[in-house]
């Protein structure tokens, strides 16, 4: 019998730094790396930040567990709202991993000063001290990690940068109104940076997802019971991976002619143009 071919992952080379991906969606997405041959790097904001609902004991199990089948990964910790956090962050990637080649900014929320929910959250009456936490912890952190990652990628002529929007920042809501409007700023972002990017042939396209199934929704959220059924309806949460396919198809080759565009993942809730 002839040798059989073995034909490379589809990531194999790759090197991409997830953020907020101790848990959650962005766990999700640097699962579905890892399993497509990208070198991974995961990060939350503290070595425990991933217990919190009950996923992880720790980043650093996080890491290992992506490890397994000789795949390479890594943990990295800090605040991305942080320049100089920012910077170490990214040095460590790369002298342990390479350079960053997909950057996906999943890091945010809807959380204000004190670490949890604006209240009051509405136009007029949510506080400063809020309202800055949740733009800095939204906006401010991507513009940081995109300064941080976008140069590097220009200067290989080889990168993807996958931003999160939120259904939040198409429409207008009440409450979690800064929210919505720290993803439009990213939204908006996006499609600024692609237009810079686009001599060097760095890609740079975000999502807007629609309500998903994580740990941290489940916990924090009322969800409706009649959402909660998986079938063939789209009137239902989405679950984290079908989030998660959208990012990866976004650093993959799969969409290497697509840069500034933005998709809205949420089954056709949102039906309208832009």
């Amino acid at each position: 019998m002839g040798s059989r071919t073995v034909h490379p992952a589809p990531l194999d080379g790759a090197v991409a730094l997830v953020t907020g991906s101790g848990r959650g969606l962005g766990h999700m997405i640097a699962e579905k790396l890892v399993g497509l041959g990208a070198s991974v790097a995961v990060h939350d904001i503290s070595e425990e930040a991933p217990a919190q609902y009950g996923e992880s004991a720790s980043l650093s199990e996080v890491a290992e567990r992506l490890a397994r089948d000789r795949a390479r990964a890594m943990g990295v910790t800090g605040d991305i709202t942080d320049e100089a956090a920012v910077s170490r962050m990214v040095g460590q990637v790369e002298a342990g991993l390479g350079p960053i080649s997909i950057l996906v900014n999943c890091a945010g929320g809807d959380i204000g000063a004190a670490g949890t929910k604006p209240e009051p959250n509405g136009a007029l009456d949510i506080s400063l001290a809020d309202a800055m936490a949740v733009l800095q912890r939204n906006f401010i952190g991507t513009m940081l990690m995109c300064r941080a990652v976008a140069p590097g990628m220009a200067a290989r002529n080889r990168g993807a940068i996958i931003n999160f929007g939120s259904l939040n920042g198409h429409q207008g809501v009440s409450p979690e109104v800064v929210y919505g409007c720290a993803k439009a700023a990213i939204i908006h972002y996006t499609r600024c940076l692609a237009l810079e990017m686009r001599p060097s042939g760095v890609r740079v396209n975000a999502v807007s997802p629609g309500p998903a199934k994580t740990a941290r929704f489940l916990a924090t959220r009322d969800a409706d019971p009649r959402m909660m059924q998986e079938g063939p309806s789209l009137d239902r949460y989405a679950t984290p991976a079908e989030i998660a396919d959208v990012v990866v198809f976004l650093a993959s080759e799969e969409s290497r002619f697509m840069s500034g565009q933005i998709l809205r993942i949420d089954g056709g809730t949102t039906l309208f143009p832009g």
